[in-house]
Order: C-alpha cells, then sequence, then structure tokens
C-alpha cells in the first residue's frame, strides 16, 4: 500500500470538556497531514452527519451545530466513514480516550491511531490504571474513588484516619486537570468534591506528592527523554498547559542520569501492562528524596507543535510532521 495515498479521517473537537484542547491539537495534526501528502478528511463526531465545508470551520471557537455524544454513532455509521483507510484521533477526553470511539470504528473494521479499547478505557479510568501499575511494580500515589451517592461524613474520616494535607481531588476520568483542587486543608475538601462531581460521576482522592513535574512520551518501544515541566503555579493545571509564557519546558531534564534511566523504565513497563499501542505520554512526579511515583499514562496525549510529546520528540531528531508520519505508520503495523 502506497501509505502517502491513504484515505485518512481526522477526528477534531467531539464532546467531552476538552473539545477546545482536541481542536488545538488537530489543527497542528491537519497541517502536518496535508504536508505528507495523504488525502485529508476532517470530522467532527459530535457534530454527527452534520460537518462543516471548510477546514477552518473545524477549528473554529464557534460551533456551527448542536454538539452531543449521542452522534458519535451517527457519525461512525455514515457514510463520512465509507472511504476512510485510517482514523487519526486528535480527540480528548470522554468519547476520544476511553474506548467509544475506538469501538465505534471498530465495528466499522477502521485502523485508527493510538491504543486499542480496553487500553484506551484502562488508562481513562485514573483508579484502575493505577491498581494495574503497581501491580507491575510501578510506584504510584495512594487514593481511593468515591461515587455521587457518597457519604460525607465517611469520607472525611477516610480521609483523616489515611492522608495529610494537602491532597488532590479530581475526576477519575477526566484530562487537562478539568475538576481538580488541591486541598490545603480540611474546609477545601466539600467544594472541591463538588466540583469533581460537576465533571465525572467518580471522584478520585489521592496523596498530593510536592516535588518537580516530568513527563515521558513513548512511540511504541522507543522512550523518549525525560521532560520536566516547571509551571508558574503550584500545579501543572490547564492555564500553566495552554497559556503561553506560564510554563517552562526542559529536556531532557537535569536530574540524575540513573533516576532519568529509572523513570523511563517505569514508562515502558507503564504502556505495557495497560496494553497501550502506538504512542502515549506518563506523567510523574519526583520529589526531594529522589522517589519518583507516576500519576497517570494518557493514551491520547495533546499534539500541538508545542505540546510535551512534541517536544520530546524534537530533542532526539524528530520533528512534528515525522512525528505525526510515526503515529500514522505505528497504527498501520
Amino acid at each position: 500500500m502506497n501509505y502517502k495515498k491513504l484515505n485518512v479521517a481526522l477526528l477534531v473537537g467531539g464532546a467531552s470538556a476538552e473539545r477546545e484542547v482536541s481542536k488545538h491539537s488537530s489543527r497542528a495534526i491537519y497541517s502536518s497531514l496535508v504536508e505528507l501528502g495523504y488525502t485529508v478528511k476532517l470530522i467532527d463526531p459530535g457534530y454527527g452527519i452534520n460537518q462543516p465545508e471548510q477546514p477552518e470551520d473545524f477549528f473554529s471557537d464557534k460551533d456551527l451545530f448542536p454538539i452531543s455524544a449521542r452522534n458519535y454513532l451517527e457519525a461512525v455509521n455514515s457514510s463520512l466513514f465509507d472511504d476512510v483507510d485510517i482514523a487519526f484521533l486528535g480527540l480528548h477526553g470522554e468519547w476520544g480516550e476511553d474506548g467509544i470511539i475506538q469501538s465505534l470504528l471498530e465495528l466499522r473494521k477502521i485502523k485508527y491511531t493510538g491504543s486499542d479499547v480496553l487500553a484506551s478505557s484502562l488508562t481513562m479510568d485514573k483508579m484502575m490504571s493505577k491498581i494495574v501499575m503497581r501491580d507491575h511494580g510501578i510506584s504510584v500515589p495512594n487514593g481511593f474513588v468515591i461515587e455521587k451517592s457518597y457519604s460525607y461524613e465517611l469520607i472525611l474520616q477516610k480521609i483523616k484516619n489515611e492522608f495529610t494535607f494537602p491532597l488532590i481531588i479530581k475526576p477519575n476520568d477526566q484530562g487537562s486537570t478539568f475538576g481538580l483542587t488541591i486541598c490545603e486543608k480540611e474546609d477545601d475538601v466539600q467544594k472541591a468534591l463538588s466540583l469533581s462531581f460537576q465533571y465525572s460521576d467518580k471522584t478520585l482522592i489521592e496523596e498530593f506528592i510536592p516535588g518537580r513535574e516530568l513527563t515521558v512520551g513513548i512511540l511504541a518501544d522507543k522512550v523518549l527523554p525525560v521532560l520536566e515541566i516547571r509551571p508558574k503555579h503550584n500545579l501543572y493545571d490547564y492555564e500553566c498547559k495552554y497559556t503561553k509564557g506560564m510554563s517552562e519546558y526542559i529536556v531532557p531534564a537535569e536530574i540524575p542520569e540513573e533516576i532519568a534511566k529509572q523513570i523511563q523504565e517505569q514508562t515502558g513497563r507503564a504502556f505495557i501492562s495497560l496494553g497501550c499501542r502506538g504512542y502515549a505520554r506518563a506523567d510523574f512526579r519526583l520529589n526531594d528524596a529522589g522517589k519518583f511515583y507516576c500519576l497517570e499514562v494518557n493514551s491520547l496525549p495533546g499534539m500541538t507543535a508545542t505540546s510535551l510529546l512534541p517536544k520530546a520528540a524534537k530533542a532526539v531528531g524528530i520533528s512534528f510532521t515525522q512525528l505525526v508520519e510515526k503515529i500514522v505508520n505505528l497504527a498501520l503495523a
């Protein structure tokens, strides 16, 4: 097969809280796919069968049609995908990273980038993925998950028994730090829970790991250099991720070589233990004692030219466009 004559459907936008993040990633991916000579069709599954006519409209801040997760099934089952050889997933968050769109594409026997249904759903479930990683010898923060029917008094007692402040409260299945709170004291807990449950039916409560923010990308069996993020805030939150000048990035990270190798080894182990394929990114915290913890694995990491995975790839001589081509080829392998 001549890969350059492939019909590539770039899935953009979607219906999750990370819709705008997806648009930013997909704009950069689209430019590279076109540069590479692929025939590219933009599809926003959140729109269903109603799709914009002009490429630029897919990346607009203004939505042209009603957005709904229910539209995904209609879109994938329509003629929009009749001539598609491969779907490049530029989606983020729910219905993009959790196995939903993957399962729909598999029903139509369409290849797609990133991890399969099982690995996608597993990495999106932060608590379950931590359990799997811990069972495979990967250091993760301690935590537990609660549902909306929780008893505040019982949860507060469990927190007092098992944790010290500060601690993290966040949705169990969201990205981009949506709904996340660092609770400095007991009085912060109830408000943090209310915020988290606005984004998910399940909330993760876990220990806060002080220290340095690190991330490691992986392309199949190639683990990229450790990258350090130095955000202006105490945490690499939404503002620090997506506002220019709010974070500094150092790659390779200025940490002892032995620790870097250990973190890279744990990244590869996490990738395999969770069943990931193609590419992914693992996020870590490194404390002052030199102990590191894997916070999560992202099976569809951000893909703007300034996102973390492309920065790490660039450090080993892989340009953004070359990275996009590698991701396509890995999905076809």
